[in-house]
Formats: structure tokens, sequence, C-alpha cells
């Protein structure tokens, strides 16, 4: 598959690290060949979706993770696999031997995100943002007291955009954390530092003290984004690549 027929180009990048930008806009031919990148268990579930833009959005997204996960990891498409962790996250296996390859992906509306990195702990996240959403109600149970406090004095378009990119940085942690939901978002708060503006910081959930992370707002006028990232292995800042395709 040449550049130009893929739908996924790099988005950010730093030595060892590479975030791509997946476009899930409809179109017939991407997906007819993402579909045909899936193995059997991929196919099974892509046909359990019940909505069509799910389908639509599984398939691209993973078969775009496939083949750059390929690329990494010196492959062949028929040799690579999943397993999933306790909390659901996945980790590629090549020719039956667990990789420690780090990758992360994550996706809303037409806009896909992918995360690699040398090793596990990576986590992306992307929010569409809505503007209609119960801000304050739904930050209620998500968000922690000076959490909470910011976005009850931001107004108008100023709590979307709060909303989300707090969003954003706090899935991004639990997914580099690698727990799920089964840790309540509401019981960590993003560094106070990001909370007043800044675009990056170290970070430590309260409960694991001793575990570093290096969080990023990556959100652009298109989404919200965070990365965040495990440490004890290579920090690694990305930077902007220039402007997305589609």
């Amino acid at each position: 598959m040449t550049a130009g027929d893929a739908w996924w180009s790099p988005w950010r990048t730093a030595e060892g690290s590479l975030i791509l930008h997946v476009d899930l806009r409809a179109d017939r031919e991407h997906e007819e060949r993402a579909f045909e990148l899936l193995d059997e268990v991929e196919r099974a579930r892509w046909n359990r979706f019940v909505v069509e833009g799910a389908r639509r959005r599984f398939a691209l997204c993973r078969a775009a993770l496939r083949v750059n996960l390929c690329e990494r990891l010196g492959c062949s498409n028929e040799e690579l696999s999943f397993g999933y962790l306790e909390h659901g996250k996945p980790f590629a296996i090549v020719d039956g031997v667990p990789s420690d390859a780090g990758f992360n992906v994550s996706h809303s509306g037409r806009h896909g995100l992918i995360g690699f990195a040398r090793q596990d702990g990576l986590g992306v996240d992307l929010e569409v943002r809505d503007p209609l959403r119960d801000f304050d109600g739904i930050g209620g149970r998500v968000y922690g007291p000076l959490e909470r406090r910011a976005l009850s004095s931001a107004t108008g378009g100023e709590k979307a955009a709060l909303f989300y990119r707090l969003w954003s940085l706090k899935e991004a942690l639990i997914k580099a954390l690698g727990t799920g939901f089964s840790l309540n978002p509401a019981r960590f708060e993003v560094p106070l530092a990001m909370l007043e503006g800044e675009q990056s910081a170290m970070f430590r959930f309260p409960h694991l003290p001793s575990d570093q992370f290096w969080l990023e707002d990556l959100g652009e006028t298109r989404f919200a984004a965070a990365r965040a990232c495990r440490l004890g292995e290579e920090i690694e800042q990305v930077a902007p690549l220039g402007a997305l395709r589609g």
C-alpha cells in the first residue's frame, strides 16, 4: 500500500515515537481494503457492531494499526495478532510471541489517532467537542475539586474547550496506566500547572506515587487530544508535523 492510498498520515513525531492521524470519513474503497486486512477474530468483532459508523471506525483504525505495527515489528500481517490485558488493553503478538511494543488507539467522529512508542505504557485520547453537553453535570461526576471549580467558572465556548481538554488528559492517563475505568477519573486531577494552562507536565497517580508519567495536551481546533507516557522509559517529546489531511 502506497502513502497515497493510505487513509492515515503522520501527525506528531519524535525519535522512537509517532502519532498518526486516521481519516475516518466514509470511503467505500478504504473500508473494503481495511476489512481485507482484518483477521477472523477482528471480522467477527466487526460483524457484531450494530451501527455502521462504528464498524467503519473499527475497521479503518485496526487496519491502520496493523499495517504500521507490521512495519515497526518487521512481520507480515498474517503473523500479527492481539492479546488483551486484564482491563482490556491490547498488546501485539508476533507469530505467537508477545511483543512489548507500545501502541494506543483513540477515535471520535471522523478522526482517529494511533500512538506508537518503544515500550508499553502509552495512552492517547481524542475527543471531538460537542458544545451541547451538560458540562457541569458530567464534570461533577468525573472531575476532582480543582477541576470542577475551574469548569464552573468557565463560560460559553471556554467551558466546552476546558471540559474536553481535561477529559482527554485524564483518559490518556488512564489508558497509559492500563486499568480502564476500573479507576474512577474523579480520584485524580491533572497537574495544577496544566490546569492553569501549561501544555505538558509530569504526573503521578495519588495511589501510585512511585510511577511517573509525562502528560501532554495535543489539542487543536478540530478536537481535543492528549498523550501520556509512563516514565522509566526514555521520555520523548512530540513536535507538530504540520496540518492534517482532511
